[in-house]
């Protein structure tokens, strides 16, 4: 999915990769006709970029000799944006991210001072950002229809699989989109359940725009709409945890998605769902102030047992003998 503006650069590219490309040939690659292709040049000879067109059995469209497009001017702050931003969308669950981070990061080379080009290099070959885990979906289609929906507050009609393969056809507002746990969301109002639901791109099938619009809500945050929605899925165990401290230091020592923060007169009550409590228990354990368990019992139990493996590995004086 293409605007006509990326058409446009896209023949600019490629003349300039090529040096001279034959009508046909240029129609071939951008999946359009002879008369779109020329009202693309005209665009180009618009913008003052100087495309000559030869004419005769063997014509072709080229860039004048001699021909070259300013060198980009980036300051530091913005040179480091855009080499860890090419970094990050390796780690991004982006289909088919290497080639796509490679070849945009040549046509910024083409067009830069070499001392900014060393730099963008330099960063891109060091840099390491810890994504891994990342899903990526079939493709990027979804990810880019969703985005300029959300973006044009455009109704959509999802073709959705569910986790136990169930295939469902669902009208969607979308409000924003998430990346969390190596996965894509986006989330919206779900006009079959009738209320704010969050889907992964990776089981998106197919995205139709609808000939509808929709006004979001104000101030709508989806990240923390989806850290609310993952946090409260039914689990085996509730848990409701006192934690003797402030709510800015909870949720420093403990991730937002473990649970619900509720600011309360003796510190932090939280509230959270767990399949293993010995996980749980775990989580617990490397806190650095003090706090109640209130529910469920069982959890007191995992607690004991991590405490109990921590003596016997640091060696303590209940520690079972080598």
């Amino acid at each position: 999915m293409y605007s006509p503006t990326t058409r446009v650069l896209t023949v600019l590219e490629l003349l300039q990769t090529h040096g001279r490309l034959s009508g046909a040939e240029l129609a071939r690659r951008l999946e359009v006709d002879g008369r779109t292709l020329r009202r693309y040049i005209a665009r180009l000879e618009d913008l003052g970029i100087p495309v000559l067109a030869e004419r005769g059995r063997y014509g072709c469209y080229r860039l004048m000799a001699g021909f070259k497009l300013p060198p980009m001017m980036f300051t530091d702050d913005e040179a480091l944006a855009l080499s860890v931003g090419l970094v990050a969308a390796r780690g991004l669950g982006l289909a088919e991210a290497a080639p796509a981070v490679q070849s945009a990061q040549a046509k910024l080379e083409r067009v830069m001072p070499g001392k900014l080009k060393n730099r963008i290099r330099a960063l891109g070959e060091t840099v390491r950002l810890d994504l891994a885990g990342s899903v990526a979906p079939g493709d990027n289609t979804a990810l880019l229809a969703l985005s300029s929906a959300a973006h044009g507050c455009q109704r959509v009609h999802l073709a959705y699989r569910s986790a136990e393969g169930v295939l469902t056809g669902r009208d969607l507002d979308p409000y924003g989109l998430v990346h969390r746990g190596g996965r894509w969301y986006v989330v919206g109002l779900c006009h079959l359940r009738r209320g704010l639901r969050s889907f992964r791109l990776d089981r998106v099938l197919e995205v139709q725009a609808l000939n509808a619009v929709f006004t979001p809500p104000a101030d709508f945050d989806a990240v923390q709409h989806l850290a609310l929605g993952i946090a409260t899925l039914p689990r085996a165990f509730s848990i409701q945890v006192l934690l003797r401290t402030g709510m800015e230091t909870a949720q420093e020592q403990l991730f937002e998605g473990v649970g619900l923060f509720q600011p309360c007169a003796e510190g932090v009550l939280l509230h959270a769902q767990a399949d293993d409590l010995n996980w749980f228990a775990r989580q617990l354990a490397r806190l650095s102030f003090d706090f109640e368990i209130r529910q469920p019992a069982e959890l007191h139990g995992a607690f004991r047992a991590c405490v109990e493996r921590l003596r016997v590995l640091a060696g303590g004086p209940n520690a079972d003998p080598a």
